[in-house]
């Protein structure tokens, strides 16, 4: 898993691609770049929910201190650290 420690700052806002029905869930870091690859569909909100998930590992922090706040039905997210 990748450490992602240092950009567990609250207030830091943190831009994702995401990759959903991959072939296994990983977040990897392209250059500038943060990808999520998730196992799950993407709907109903269940890709979503298994990216907070695994980014909240990465980071190091709760799952409630991850907020969404644009990109809610595009591969391309940002979240807020509260």
């Amino acid at each position: 898993m990748t450490d992602l420690s240092h950009l567990a700052i609250p207030g830091t806002e943190i831009a994702v691609r995401v990759t959903p029905k991959a072939s296994r869930n990983a977040v990897t870091v392209d250059g500038d770049t943060i990808r999520v690859h998730v196992t799950t569909v993407p709907e109903d909100g269940k890709a979503n929910a298994a990216v907070v998930k695994l980014l909240a590992k990465a980071l190091g922090v709760a799952k409630s201190r991850l907020v969404l706040t644009r990109g809610a039905t595009s591969r391309d997210k940002v979240f807020r650290v509260d």
